[in-house]
């Protein structure tokens, strides 16, 4: 790394600050170290590099530059548009093709190099934003156990990114975080509902995320899974979102709101099994059609 030269403002502020990630984050961005590869090259995990750059911008060292808007159209970009982004080694986009190539583990073709080069330029994400998502990516195929993820998949990923703002380093941070929670809750919930380990279909982490979203805590969830077992004899995700959301529109979250509001009790006349001849609970007969309709749709 090249030697920095910090002005006595710039000293002064570093030094009153109680984050030595702060200190290690501006320095290196200060050498004019690439941002992309800034998680890789400090060590940090994306809290630290949240609370890193949130201490550097309340001492006023730590600026974004506002992103522009989109073209109208995504450009068709020629080879020769591809060689003039990277006939400086040095330049930001070579040093995002490096670091690609480097997690992807493999070199790209030309026309991968071009969907890359749609990041910056069309997108306008950040080349340091575009490490994270890459990253963000590479760590999300990997927790689901399988292979690493396409240009295809990444370009997805990052036309999600831009829909949803997330263009600066600090909120690319946040959505990682937030993302790694939420893998983290869905994972708890998994056990809780006893579901084997096999990889989730798009439904499924649908439904979890929906119920996380919510806010149940784990009581409610297991007691939600127990009346539906006991309801319909088996485990049902239609059936289940059918209760949980009921419940959340009624505002109805933990067991003793659910045990105070709830209209439709769980049947408990015969051992907690819903027997032929009993009539249904309005919120049970609401359920069954519900479920009933998914099945038949999917």
């Amino acid at each position: 790394m090249q030697s920095v030269t910090l002005t006595t403002e710039e000293t002064r502020k570093l030094l009153s600050c109680s984050c030595p990630d702060a200190v290690a984050l501006y320095l290196y961005r200060k050498a004019q170290q690439p941002l992309e590869t800034a998680l890789d090259a400090l060590h940090f995990t994306v809290p630290q590099m949240v609370a890193a750059t949130d201490c550097l911008r309340q001492l006023g060292l730590w600026e974004t530059a506002s992103r522009p808007p989109l073209q109208p159209e995504k450009p068709v970009y020629t080879d020769a548009d591809l060689r003039e982004a990277m006939k400086d080694n040095k330049a930001a986009f070579s040093k995002l093709v490096g670091e690609a190539q480097r997690r992807l583990g493999r070199t790209l073709s030309t026309e991968e190099l071009k969907t890359l080069l749609s990041f910056t330029d069309y997108l306008r994400l950040p080349p340091e934003v575009v490490g994270i998502l890459l990253t963000y990516c590479i760590e999300r195929n990997r927790r689901k156990g399988i292979r690493l993820p396409s240009i295809r998949t990444i370009e997805k990923e990052a036309y999600h990114w831009a829909d949803e703002g997330i263009d600066t380093l600090e909120a690319a941070c946040f959505h990682v975080e937030a993302q790694r929670r939420l893998f983290t809750r869905m994972q708890q919930l998994r056990l809780l509902l006893g579901l084997d380990s096999r990889r989730l279909t798009s439904d499924e982490e649908r439904y979890l995320s929906t119920w996380i979203s919510m806010g149940f805590p784990d009581e409610s969830i297991n007691l939600a899974y127990e009346r539906t077992c006991n309801q319909t004899g088996a485990f049902k995700w239609a059936y289940m979102n059918s209760i949980l959301k009921s419940w959340h529109e009624k505002q109805l979250h933990t067991p003793q709101e659910i045990a105070e509001g709830d209209t439709a009790p769980a049947a408990k006349r015969h051992g907690g099994y819903q027997q032929h001849g009993d009539k249904l609970s309005p919120l049970a007969r609401k359920a069954v059609q519900s479920a009933l309709a998914e099945d038949e749709e999917g």
